[in-house]
């Protein structure tokens, strides 16, 4: 009954992290509202946003006021939201405050995980974590700007960033708490639909998890068009039926654009999220291990826009109104 979804994953230009496009302090609704126009403008119709834990812990009422704020912007740009509760990627101890400086040449330069390494391997900090999960889902059922609830993202990456990652060790960690997240949420059962993306078919009992306790299948693929159309295969038969979106994709020094893979994704009624709109603090542009010095790439890795709305790449604009039908 919905339309097909093509969108990005959203963090306005102006913040470092989650915790800072939540806070009060560093809200920018102006900037969301340009921001989202520009994707409206070339018929993107969904965001992927991430929440962050520590902002509904230390500003419960003024985190749900911003986030029904963020909503009717993107409401009125014609753009649904996907809302991420957790994350297991990128720096592991998140810190309610002011946030640090972007460190040049740094891709996610102050990203921060939710809950945070420490809270997620230890089931006695857990309590706050349910608390958390029943009133964010519980307050927002039943509204439909809100296409659905991506419960954890990437779990099992809870060393990303850090080269000697060991996927043994972080499923072992990070299963436990995805178990709970996942009944947490279907005690509250909202009425928009659960996802938790596949990302790593080596996690095989996360992924297993996130196959069979979804409502609708996710997952993120970063690799070639090849690699695309053999995880759709795979990927299609786990879903039986359940609708699938791509929610993260589009790194183009890895040769999956919006060229190559967009329309594969379209042709296959898979909605579309890739990672980034517009270059700003998070600095995606750069890739995932890149270093200062490096300078800049051949090719910018993630993000569609620049900050005044002119396309990084203009020529990609085609591909994407040839799949949203937005004439120009």
């Amino acid at each position: 009954e919905r339309p097909w979804y093509c969108g990005g994953n959203f963090l306005p230009s102006t913040a470092i992290n989650q915790l800072e496009m939540w806070m009060a302090e560093t809200f920018d609704p102006e900037t969301i509202d340009r921001e989202l126009g520009f994707a409206e403008s070339i018929g993107m119709n969904a965001m992927r946003v991430y929440l962050h834990d520590l902002v509904w812990k230390n500003d419960r009422d003024g985190f749900f006021d911003r986030m029904r704020q963020y909503l009717e912007i993107a409401d009125s740009h014609g753009i649904a939201t996907l809302f991420v509760i957790f994350d297991d990627c990128w720096l592991t101890d998140p810190v309610y405050g002011v946030q640090k400086s972007p460190e040049p040449e740094r891709h996610n330069p102050g990203w921060v995980q939710s809950p945070g390494r420490a809270i997620m391997r230890d089931p006695s900090q857990w309590a706050p974590l349910e608390e958390y999960v029943t009133d964010v889902l519980t307050t927002f059922t039943g509204d439909s700007r809100i296409l659905g609830w991506d419960l954890y993202n990437e779990p099992g990456n809870g060393h990303s960033g850090d080269e000697a990652t060991m996927e043994d060790s972080s499923e072992q960690y990070n299963l436990p708490l995805l178990t709970k997240v996942f009944a947490w949420a279907q005690a509250v059962r909202p009425s928009q639909p659960l996802t938790v993306g596949l990302w790593r078919s080596t996690l095989k009992q996360i992924a297993e998890l996130c196959a069979t306790q979804s409502d609708i299948i996710s997952f993120h693929q970063y690799e070639s068009p090849q690699a695309v159309l053999d995880d759709i295969v795979r990927i299609e038969g786990l879903a039986e039926g359940r609708p699938i979106i791509c929610t993260e994709y589009m790194a183009r020094g890895m040769g999956n654009t919006f060229h190559t893979i967009l329309p594969i994704l379209k042709s296959h009624d898979i909605g579309a999220i890739n990672w980034g709109l517009v270059s700003g603090k998070s600095q995606t542009i750069f890739p995932w291990h890149w270093k200062e010095g490096m300078g800049t790439p051949e090719l910018l890795f993630h993000d569609v826009f620049n900050v005044d709305g002119s396309m990084l790449y203009p020529l990609e604009e085609a591909p994407i109104r040839a799949a949203t039908g937005k004439a120009k």
